[in-house]
């Protein structure tokens, strides 16, 4: 199963997390002082937000798959596309152990596709992590945050 990922940078994050709470009809199922996600069935995403980014509105979009075939055929796909994938391989962001992909889409507008594998304590393995796990794309070896 896949489902469609969404990661908006906001300034005041209890503010955002009351707002897409009532949105959503459901309270966040990660909530930390910097981050919340919904994982949402209807429909089927994950919608996350944070203070960790360097301006507010759509930092990135993704697709999260639970097999690591999927993730091997969605990359595949990317590459495909020749638009320079930049595979991160595992990594810690985003409160959660990932193994991932990213690119940009022709507009520039960065993509993820990841596997979770589980969740973690901290933000990032990158003590000083700004951005959520965007990489400055261009550098074959970029890595979360």
């Amino acid at each position: 199963m896949k489902r469609f990922h969404i990661h908006v940078g906001v300034k005041d994050l209890n503010n955002s997390v009351q707002f897409y709470s009532t949105l959503f009809g459901q309270q966040p199922t990660k909530l930390k002082e910097d981050y919340a996600k919904w994982m949402l069935e209807d429909p089927k995403i994950n919608f996350a937000i944070s203070t960790r980014v360097s301006s507010e509105g759509v930092d990135h979009l993704g697709i999260q798959v639970e097999e690591g075939t999927e993730l091997t055929e969605i990359t595949e796909r990317l590459k495909k596309a020749d638009l320079g994938v930049y595979g991160e391989g595992e990594t810690t962001c985003c409160y959660a152990e990932s193994n991932k992909a990213w690119v940009k889409d022709p507009s520039g507008i960065a993509w993820e596709a990841y596997q979770t594998m589980a969740d973690a304590q901290v933000f990032s393995e990158k003590p000083k992590a700004n951005a959520c796990c965007a990489p400055k794309i261009g550098t074959p070896k970029s890595s979360c945050c």
